[in-house]
């Protein structure tokens, strides 16, 4: 079903899907070809200095200093490879000089532990530093001279989306028009799938409604996990400095990733450390139940069921199938009860202990689940007799993250169905303070905390 439809108000090639798809491929080759420089920056600072301070362009305490400091350099300048600083050199140099120096510090603190400074040479750390800076700064402003040009300073895709308004747009805005939209179908999972794969490419997400649909947009864009901002006109009058101008107009900033770039590069690579390591270590026992589920009664070895995901989008979930397939529940309305009759005898066991989960280590490995985040939910999950996103207006905010195989909500016991509104509602304030406080190493502690509540009494 169609819920909404789009039109192109402006001629910019940008304001095209193609052309967004191209642009962020484009992007990641400016990414890399900064974090090569960095380390190129690195060896040759180094290399020269160490020329001056031996005659000899890789003398080995150059080769261990380089082989120290491009991995830290690389890392800390990874968090700065943001859309915005390919148009701002002067930005972008302060963050990579800013990385360097961190990168430096955390070099001598490492120094100092294994006992290696005393043995180095002043000199050779002395010039490197200092000739990697320049050279690096030098870099930095050509690569960011370049990627201006090519992108014609729109490196960042900026998209205007008129709802039912009018207005002057400034040249070269990317404009698109809502053709259709049905106000009472704005927290419904399958519009929010169709607003969030329009919009997956674009950097920064501007809406431009009638007064009494700001709320609707403002409560479907919080889960969308793209910058948006809602223009009100009526702030000009005040002459707010706190909101930015889109199109001339104040705006007010609705929606934000939680995860920065940097943390969500590092919790993909734990994720796929871990679901690599799991999967390996856990075939033998994921074989025997595969083989248990299809001898204990006739269907497939999986469920899969549409979920709702990261960013609004929806995605198949796969669990072990533990209930018999006459009586599967495809859309989820009816939660699994302790004496339920459609679950299988290898289904007690497997979900009592929570095996059936186990196959959504492949969807982390695809990149539509992570390890740590709220649970994903099925279409037709009931609060008492209401939808999920009926009962608390907030509900589609916890998808402005990947959902989880375990989370918050899950270590702190609210598992089970939902007979009442309040059920639903606890997990809802853990999925939520789960994302507002965000770290690794809670992943850590609630992947550690996981183990004791595996087995669960409400857990059937």
């Amino acid at each position: 079903m169609q819920y909404v439809s789009f039109s192109r108000v402006d001629d910019t090639p940008q304001a095209g899907a193609g052309k967004r798809t191209a642009t962020r491929a484009l992007r990641l080759r400016f990414y890399a070809a900064i974090l090569t420089l960095d380390a190129f920056a690195v060896m040759l600072g180094i290399g020269i200095a160490s020329q001056l301070r031996f005659d000899v362009a890789l003398s080995s305490e150059a080769i261990t200093l380089i082989a120290g400091l491009i991995p830290l350099f690389c890392f800390l300048d990874l968090g700065n490879l943001r859309p915005d600083y390919l148009n701002d050199w002067r930005r972008s140099i302060l963050s990579m000089v800013i990385a360097l120096a961190k990168a430096v510090l955390l070099l001598l603190f490492f120094g100092f532990i294994l006992h290696a400074i005393g043995q180095a040479s002043r000199l050779l750390f002395g010039y490197g530093i200092a000739l990697t800076l320049g050279i690096a700064i030098v870099l930095r402003a050509g690569i960011v001279a370049l990627s201006t040009k090519t992108f014609r300073g729109g490196a960042v895709n900026h998209v205007l989306l008129l709802d039912g308004v009018s207005m002057d747009m400034p040249a070269g805005q990317s404009v698109i028009e809502v053709e259709r939209i049905d106000a009472d179908t704005f927290n419904d999972p399958y519009l929010l799938d169709q607003l969030a794969r329009r919009f997956a490419d674009v950097d920064q997400l501007s809406v431009a409604c009638r007064p009494e649909r700001r709320r609707n947009w403002a409560m479907a864009l919080k889960g969308i996990s793209v910058r948006a901002d809602i223009l009100i006109p009526e702030l000009d009058e005040l002459g707010s400095v706190g909101q930015a101008l889109v199109a001339g107009s104040s705006t007010i900033l609705v929606s934000t990733n939680p995860l920065s770039p940097y943390d969500r590069i590092l919790k993909r690579g734990v994720d796929l450390l871990l679901a690599a390591i799991a999967l390996a270590f856990l075939a033998p026992l994921l074989i025997l139940v595969a083989i248990a589920v299809k001898l204990d009664s006739p269907g497939p070895v999986f469920f899969r069921q549409q979920r709702v995901g990261y960013g609004n989008r929806l995605f198949l979930m796969y669990k072990f199938r533990s209930m018999r397939v006459e009586t599967s529940d495809a859309k989820g309305g009816r939660s699994a009860s302790r004496d339920d009759d459609r679950i299988t005898r290898v289904g007690r066991i497997i979900r009592a202990t929570s095996i059936d989960e186990l196959p959504q280590l492949l969807n982390v490995l695809r990149g539509e689940m992570s390890v740590v985040g709220p649970r994903p939910h099925a279409l037709g999950s009931l609060a008492g007799d209401q939808l999920f996103w009926h009962v608390d207006a907030r509900y589609h905010h916890r998808h402005a993250c990947k959902p989880g195989l375990t989370g918050l909500a899950q270590v702190r016991g609210f598992r089970g169905a939902t007979h009442k509104r309040e059920d639903l509602v606890s997990r809802l304030q853990a999925d939520l303070e789960y994302l507002n406080n965000w770290s690794i190493w809670r992943d850590i502690l609630i992947m550690l905390s996981t183990v004791r509540v595996i087995v669960h009494r409400n857990a059937y």
